[in-house]
């Protein structure tokens, strides 16, 4: 069984997007991942298909109905295996991590993905169905739906046989709790730049020390609160 990811949003011709080229493309085609949309203006029940309402207590903009989402989540359920993780795409949600993208990859029943638009979903609707609320990044966007593109394509790609180079996985960025050491290839002089002389020496132990001394070093300089959790790690 694939893992099978359904999008819950107003804008359904916004996916597959960015995820049908590259690595989650060719896994999309290969059925290492299936993906479909749920439109939630389908689930509208006036003939104006409405949405959205003004929220209670005063403010600006609009709020997504419950009764709504409601409707067109219960399709999203409906469409997949039971026990799915259910993620609304939010700017006050927890802040998305490596270990976050993992846990997620490992739940072999998939995901269902709430896109918000206007001033977000009613809160009903995400207490009931007790979803997991999560944010890309401090920044507020127009929609869930770049967001949810971003939070699948982290996930799809640790999937079993998407990548296809366990060492590129063990390597990368966050993995090990700091930031990735420099890349360098052919040429080896380019534009009076030369690529450190360590890496030409042969000597795996030596490249193996430079690297992780750079990544700690990068880690430093560009990621204090990475490096303080890194230090507590290995206490």
């Amino acid at each position: 069984m694939s893992f099978h990811a359904t999008v819950v949003t107003l804008f359904p011709e916004m996916f597959p997007g960015g995820l049908s080229h590259s690595l989650t493309g060719k896994a999309l085609i290969d059925g290492k991942w299936t993906l479909d949309t749920v439109q939630v203006r389908d689930y509208a029940q006036d003939k104006h298909h409405t949405v959205d309402d003004t929220p209670y207590g005063g403010g600006a903009g609009m709020v997504m109905k419950p009764d709504v989402v409601h409707g067109a989540l219960e399709a999203a359920v409906s469409q997949g295996t039971p026990g799915r993780r259910m993620i609304y795409l939010t700017p006050r949600g927890k802040p998305l991590s490596q270990a976050m993208v993992r846990n997620y990859a490992a739940n072999d029943n998939g995901l269902i993905l709430l896109c918000g638009r206007y001033e977000g979903v009613d809160h009903r609707v995400i207490e009931h169905w007790q979803m997991d609320e999560v944010s890309i990044g401090d920044y507020v966007l127009t929609g869930g739906e770049l967001p949810a593109q971003i939070l699948l394509d982290a996930v799809v790609r640790l999937l079993p046989d998407v990548l296809g180079n366990k060492e590129s996985l063990e390597d990368e960025s966050f993995e090990l709790g700091i930031l990735e050491y420099p890349q360098y290839t052919k040429p080896q002089n380019w534009k009076n730049k030369i690529v450190p002389g360590v890496l030409l020496s042969g000597d795996h132990q030596k490249i193996a020390n430079w690297r992780q001394e750079e990544a700690e070093r990068i880690t430093r300089e560009r990621r204090p609160d990475l490096w303080q959790a890194f230090l507590k790690s290995r206490d």
